[in-house]
């Protein structure tokens, strides 16, 4: 059964090639949702402006579902994805360099990525319908039946091996490493991949993970552009039929993820290492994507770090002190408890003062909240940004995806500016304390001096 709700677009300028959109100022797009027979279930934004679509493809297969002992096997997959495809009917083969080539002369772009909750194959090609047709076929190939070729994948593994330990090298990856391990644990949020887990990832396990978890009774197929219902309907089962015949239609539940975990304690490591600049990482467990707090605390974040040059923590730790060129704050919610995170780069021997501004600011906030002034220019900043996030179809796509993986209303775009602007600052105060607690904090200095 279809369901509709609407959504706003700003008016903006058709730039040639940029998939702007054209509608009329606040003009409301329908978001239309429905499933498949395969159980693959389709989200539409219409966009007619040029004849272009944008397609995002997204199943249950990030990094939280590598094994344990093959950390980056997600992040394999989708790297290989691309290296070549197994012939299908009269369709040849095609390595690497063919199927790069295919895909330039369709003048359409096609590739595939492994986030901490999804793995996500991505389209984008003109409606002309022969080109369409052939780029929708080739996608179609690409995810169903990669060639996983095994020398690629022992050239590619070691590029990624030498990548990793150059960049163990960093102080800002050693910091960002310990923070994580500290934060997560044995969470696979906290997941990290190693040398030594891509050495244990073989073709084998390519294969098994992509048959498993890469179904088209799981895929969730958010698309926008110059197609109606019927179009993209027809459309997503050609995209995903070869995967049907590949997976077949039995899909019982994914095992259940563990759960991120609340600190019990505050933690604190301090990390020798000679560089220029010492690295200062506080934090914890923050919310997940669908909590209703998710608006207030994006607000309140503003506010106390996210703000740029507004924000309370450059306000007190750069321009009264001098203590940093720049410090902010962050959080990353996912389908669980991504971090929260306070960041800043100082000389070595200003970190312990940097650090402890950063806590002091952060407490304060916590306890009292923003001010009404404070919140109102936040609100200001946010909604006065908003159309800046659905300027282009591309945009779109990714606030559609967004509502699609995370279980949100379809009419969360239509009330988003509503909602911010109702927020007060008890509730963002709240939302916050809820969030944070400063006495259980993990804390990570390196290179830092007295």
């Amino acid at each position: 059964m279809k369901t509709m709700k609407k959504i706003a677009a700003g008016a903006f300028v058709v730039g040639a090639g940029m998939g702007f959109l054209t509608q009329s100022a606040w003009a409301l797009l329908p978001i239309e949702h429905w499933t498949q027979p395969s159980g693959a279930q389709v989200w539409l934004v219409q966009s007619p402006g040029i004849p272009m679509v944008d397609v995002q493809v997204d199943f249950d297969a990030g990094s939280r579902r590598d094994p344990e002992d093959k950390l980056g096997l997600a992040a394999a997959v989708a790297m290989m994805s691309s290296k070549g495809i197994k012939a299908a009917g009269d369709a040849p083969a095609l390595d690497e360099n063919g199927l790069g080539q295919a895909w330039a002369d369709l003048g359409a772009s096609f590739g595939a990525s492994a986030g901490r909750d999804s793995f996500s194959f991505g389209l984008r090609t003109l409606t002309v319908p022969d080109l369409q047709q052939k780029a929708v076929a080739l996608a179609a190939r690409q995810i169903a039946s990669p060639s996983w070729p095994e020398a690629v994948w022992q050239r590619d593994r070691e590029r990624w091996s030498a990548s990793i330990k150059e960049a163990d090298t960093r102080p800002g990856t050693v910091a960002s490493k310990a923070f994580r391990k500290a934060v997560f644990g044995s969470s696979p949020y906290g997941y990290q991949t190693t040398v030594d887990s891509l050495g244990r990832i073989d073709v084998s396990a390519m294969q098994e993970f992509h048959r498993k978890l890469i179904a088209a009774c799981r895929a969730k197929v958010s698309v926008v552009g110059a197609v109606n219902r019927q179009q993209a309907d027809a459309m997503v089962k050609q995209l995903l039929g070869p995967l049907q015949a590949t997976n077949g239609n039995d899909c019982p539940p994914l095992p259940a993820v563990s759960k991120v975990e609340d600190l019990k304690q505050a933690k604190v490591e301090n990390i020798p290492f000679e560089s220029a600049q010492a690295q200062v990482l506080i934090g914890q467990p923050g919310i997940a994507r669908n909590n209703p707090d998710f608006l207030a605390v994006m607000v309140g974040n503003h506010i106390l770090g996210g703000g740029g040059f507004t924000s309370r923590l450059m306000e007190e730790v750069r321009e009264k002190r001098g203590l940093t060129y720049g410090v902010s704050s962050d959080f990353s919610p996912g389908l669980d408890r991504g971090a929260f995170i306070i960041g800043l780069q100082t000389r070595p021997d200003q970190a312990a003062e940097a650090l402890k501004v950063s806590q002091d600011v952060l407490r304060k906030f916590i306890a009292e909240g923003p001010s009404d002034k404070e919140l109102k220019a936040a609100k200001d900043n946010l909604i006065g940004g908003f159309a800046l996030r659905i300027d282009s179809n591309r945009k779109l796509l990714g606030n559609v995806a967004n509502i699609a993986w995370n279980g949100l209303p379809l009419d969360y775009l239509e009330h988003w500016t509503d909602r911010v602007q109702a927020l007060t600052t008890k509730d963002v105060k709240e939302a916050m304390q809820r969030m944070v607690q400063p006495e259980r904090m993990v804390t990570i200095t390196l290179g830092a001096k007295p």
